[in-house]
């Protein structure tokens, strides 16, 4: 045996440890979780209560704050941790007896697909996200949309019914990327995938959800963004009422969309656009007009009428109960001559309804600087899928079945938001997307 002639006094894994433990405690704390409680242990009844429900539903929690992909090794971590297995509920006296086999852990996720718990699950996410519009100021003001495709464990559809190793609820999808290369060509690059997508409306700011659905890999976009936001105004109109902003990427450019946020619910979509002009266009005539055009991104320009030069227009802003996009003359507002002013027929300014084209000229003019200074933001919703992949290991999940990744991804989306309260109210607020960081 090879002694240690001086031991250290201080061992800083035991901080670490405890810090670990310090997180589980303040995400366990910030869930509300009681009602969802009160229906498993109804359901339960006088069954046997070796593994109470309260203590599986902890250690379900543990799982996804110490990331840990798969049910096997959660049970590892609680078999060699007894301050995790007393901190979730498990009985002391028991010790690694206590820590549930991997088929009660089985039911317990099964029991948890039931639609009466389902939906009780459902609420203590709903309820976190109500939380956060109480309590974080502007919460829910820019909204973001973008899919995040994830793929199944399995990697064909079952055979049949009783094929439990295949999936049957996934398909194929395949997202096309336009980009240009270091030299400045345009290429493409094709993503397939097996499994499904997980439709995500999130707060940019904060960078935490709001609502989401998942659907089949094949499913667009948008009519089931369309669907979300539909089913928000029945059941959650207020988060509809506080947005202000809605950003996406070009998945998103659709007419109808725009027209569902905008006029129906006053929310001023940030999307962009495709080119869907054919034949080579390059420039529209604004209607009503004899020397005003516009491209498909929404940049109005003039012509000069003696030299045939093609200015921007200076954008001056939109005027709401208008429904028009106001731009001004750039030699009057940029102050240089014009060749042919005396035969323009342009006043100082001229105004450009939205509906001339609802893609085109939307609430925020896309060639002006708040457009991009918004369209920057979508990139909260970017890391929010590197957070589920990489802190929350979707990358690493063994999921099999739409039903079981959705509730996989309420418990996820769960834990998110109550970590980012709990960090808030400890006054920890530039922590709260930290999921590594100990409490206080």
């Amino acid at each position: 045996m090879a002694s240690i002639a001086q031991k250290s006094l201080f061992c800083w894994h035991d901080v670490e440890a405890l810090g670990d433990l310090h997180r589980l405690r303040l995400v366990l704390e910030n869930l509300p979780d009681e009602e969802l409680m009160q229906q498993l242990e109804q359901r339960r009844g006088r069954g046997r209560n070796e593994y109470p429900v309260r203590a599986m539903w902890n250690s379900l929690v543990a799982g996804i704050v110490f990331q840990h992909p798969s049910i096997e090794q959660l049970r590892r971590e609680l078999l060699r941790n007894g301050q995790l297995r007393d901190l979730c509920g498990f009985d002391p006296t028991r010790g690694s007896d206590a820590v549930p086999s991997a088929s009660a852990y089985s039911r317990f996720l099964s029991t948890l697909r039931k639609r009466s718990i389902r939906e009780a699950l459902v609420r203590v996410f709903t309820s976190l996200v109500d939380q956060c519009y109480r309590e974080l100021p502007g919460f829910g003001r820019r909204l973001g949309a973008d899919g995040k495709g994830i793929a199944s464990v399995a990697r064909r559809r079952g055979k049949g019914a009783g094929d439990r190793r295949g999936e049957h609820d996934a398909d194929w999808g395949c997202h096309e990327y336009v980009y240009q290369n270091e030299r400045g060509e345009v290429q493409k690059s094709v993503k397939k995938w097996f499994g499904f997508t997980v439709h995500l409306l999130a707060d940019t700011a904060y960078e935490l959800p709001v609502a989401f659905t998942v659907s089949r890999a094949s499913k667009h976009e948008v009519p089931v963004m369309r669907k979300l936001i539909r089913s928000l105004d029945r059941h959650r109109p207020h988060i509809l009422k506080a947005a202000e902003v809605f950003t996406a990427d070009r998945g998103y450019d659709d007419g109808t969309l725009i027209d569902l946020l905008w006029h129906e619910h006053r929310i001023k979509p940030v999307i962009d656009i495709r080119n869907l002009w054919k034949d080579g266009e390059q420039t529209r005539l604004v209607p009503g007009t004899r020397n005003v055009v516009y491209d498909y991104q929404g940049t109005v320009s003039c012509v000069c009428m003696a030299t045939g030069t093609q200015r921007e227009m200076a954008y001056r802003g939109f005027e709401e109960k208008r429904g028009t996009l106001k731009y001004g003359c750039p030699a009057v507002h940029y102050g240089y001559g014009c060749e042919g002013k005396a035969s323009c027929p342009l006043a100082s300014c001229i105004r450009i309804p939205l509906s001339t084209d609802r893609r085109v000229f939307t609430p925020l003019a896309q060639s002006s600087y708040r457009w991009k200074r918004e369209y920057a933001k979508r990139t909260a919703l970017e890391r929010i899928h590197s957070r589920l992949d990489r802190s929350f290991s979707l990358e690493l999940h063994t999921i099999r079945g739409q039903e079981k990744l959705s509730v996989h991804l309420t418990l996820v989306f769960s834990v998110m938001s109550a970590l980012a309260l709990g960090r808030v109210r400890e006054n920890q607020p530039n922590q709260m997307r930290s999921l590594v960081r100990p409490a206080a």
